[in-house]
């Protein structure tokens, strides 16, 4: 295994609680067990094959929503990579001001986030944290977007920084001017910045992303009703959502607790969830001290999933032919399922974790 180098990334010490050790033995069990199962792809194509439709010039392009004035910002998508680490990242900023937020698994299956902005403002967001391999095969869909981080391992951030499918803002190195720390938590989970910030560095870019999902006002057919969905990932991250009907929104929890945006002070929901189930492989750089490589998980090809909308959970066949594309979703009759207008969260899951019943569906009753 190659030896780890780090980017302008902070130094920490192994934890030391033993909740803490119990998630840093997660790591090193994976490494060991070899979770690794399938080849993912080493390159990031730049040329969509798939164009979805066109929506209202009024209408936020990721979320099929009013603009702000009924006017869409002349700017692009902005990517900002979030902690989720048990102790220390939770709870975060931003969250509810995204208009997509990816959740992706990291080492040890500890997820982090991407939290993507457009139309909305966030006056805070946080805390940023370093990149992964997998966050540009991410956010390669968004057109040209910007893609914010806090440092990471020299390969990776030299890949990012060679780029021509996106701009890179890396918070520790030549972006630090739109980041700040707070004196309320500890590093390297006290680095936050915003939207302001971010888009102040390049005022030059211009063009909004193109439409990620289809949209419609009705829910498919075909569906089960549900009144929560929850994704077992690892200790200390069992992600439930809950369906709540007044509000037509899901509601964020982890262990029981209702999960919290800090800027705002409210609830983290979502309109949509999008579920696919990955293929991965361990990576051959050490993130982290005593840990495995990085989770590379693979997003083109095809796989399961469900798309859970208006109550509903739809099972469905996602399909990426390259990196640039967005995420198709087909139910069983070979037919595109739609989002809502709104938020949309996409859960990328280790297909392991999806094939062993760690997703549940409950109370299910037929949709209709």
């Amino acid at each position: 295994m190659a030896n780890r180098s780090v980017s302008s990334k902070p130094k920490f010490s192994l934890p030391k609680s033993p909740r803490a050790r119990i998630l840093a033995a997660v790591v090193v069990l994976a490494a060991v067990a070899g979770i690794a199962i399938a080849l993912t792809s080493g390159s990031s194509a730049n040329k969509p094959s798939v164009t979805l439709p066109a929506l209202a010039t009024t209408n936020c392009p990721l979320t099929d929503t009013a603009a702000p004035g009924n006017v869409v910002p002349s700017r692009p998508a902005l990517a900002v990579k979030i902690g989720n680490e048990p102790f220390g990242a939770r709870p975060q900023s931003g969250l509810n001001e995204a208009d997509v937020v990816f959740d992706t698994p990291a080492e040890g299956f500890i997820m982090r986030y991407i939290a993507v902005y457009q139309c909305q403002n966030a006056p805070e967001i946080g805390p940023t944290r370093s990149l992964r391999w997998v966050d540009s095969r991410i956010v390669n869909q968004l057109g040209h977007p910007i893609l914010a981080f806090a440092g990471g391992i020299i390969p990776d951030v030299n890949e990012v920084m060679g780029l021509s499918t996106l701009t890179p803002a890396n918070l520790l190195g030549g972006a630090q001017a739109a980041a700040h720390r707070t004196t309320d938590r500890q590093a390297p989970d006290n680095l936050y910045t915003s939207t302001s910030a971010l888009y102040g560095l390049f005022p030059n870019l211009a063009t909004p992303p193109s439409p990620i999902f289809t949209y419609s006002n009705t829910a498919p057919a075909g569906g089960t009703k549900i009144r929560a969905f929850r994704i077992f990932f690892s200790q200390g991250t069992e992600v439930l959502w809950e369906w709540k009907p007044t509000q037509n929104l899901f509601v964020h929890t982890y262990a029981r607790n209702i999960d919290l945006d800090m800027s705002m002070g409210a609830p983290v929901t979502t309109t949509n969830i999008a579920v696919i189930s990955a293929k991965y492989t361990i990576g051959p750089y050490v993130e982290s001290p005593g840990g495995s490589g990085d989770i590379e998980s693979q997003l083109t090809g095809s796989g399961p999933g469900y798309v859970l909308r208006n109550g509903v959970a739809i099972k469905v066949t996602w399909s990426r032919k390259v990196d640039a594309d967005p995420f198709t979703f087909k139910d069983s009759s070979g037919q595109v399922v739609s989002m809502a207008p709104g938020r949309t969260w996409v859960e990328i899951v280790p297909d392991t974790t999806f094939s062993s019943s760690a997703i549940d569906l409950f109370h299910q009753t037929p949709a209709g």
